[in-house]
């Protein structure tokens, strides 16, 4: 089982960046969690972090065939990328939306997910864990499709 874990722009601060919203985790401390638990459970990990979108659109569209799910915190550009829904819709690979801090309990921009309806599902406002839950999520919706894991 493969899954690929993007992060959009500006999580390459993180750690430094309002720690009050988004907690004192680097995203190297996030990755080296999330792989830590993924070699628990037997699954491989490709983690990646873009501020660019057109990087997230090309690894969108690459990753039908070579990954069964993605988990994406999109980051800024949740709120505002067609072209990051568009990929999604394009291919055929279980996603998973994800952010660090509650989106709904934010400024109302941030409520508003351009790319929700192109995922199975959203996890948010549990800090570095909701990766965790996401990587569980996903594995449990695999588990469902294609049998035990």
């Amino acid at each position: 089982m493969k899954i690929l874990i993007l992060n959009g722009p500006n999580l390459n601060l993180l750690g430094q960046r309002e720690p009050e919203t988004y907690g004192r985790a680097t995203l190297g401390q996030i990755e080296a969690m999330i792989r830590k638990k993924a070699e628990q459970l037997g699954v491989d990990v490709d983690f990646r972090q873009s501020n660019h979108e057109g990087d997230l659109v090309t690894w969108i569209q690459q990753a039908q065939g070579s990954y069964d799910a993605i988990i994406l915190n999109a980051a800024a550009y949740t709120h505002t990328s067609v072209a990051i829904r568009d990929a999604l819709t394009a291919i055929k690979v279980l996603a998973i939306e994800v952010h660090l801090s509650n989106i709904h309990s934010r400024e109302p921009f941030r409520s508003s997910s351009m790319i929700a309806p192109a995922c199975k599902g959203q996890i948010s406002g549990f800090g570095p864990t909701s990766y965790l839950l996401a990587l569980e999520a996903a594995l449990s919706l695999l588990d469902k499709k294609t049998g035990p894991v």
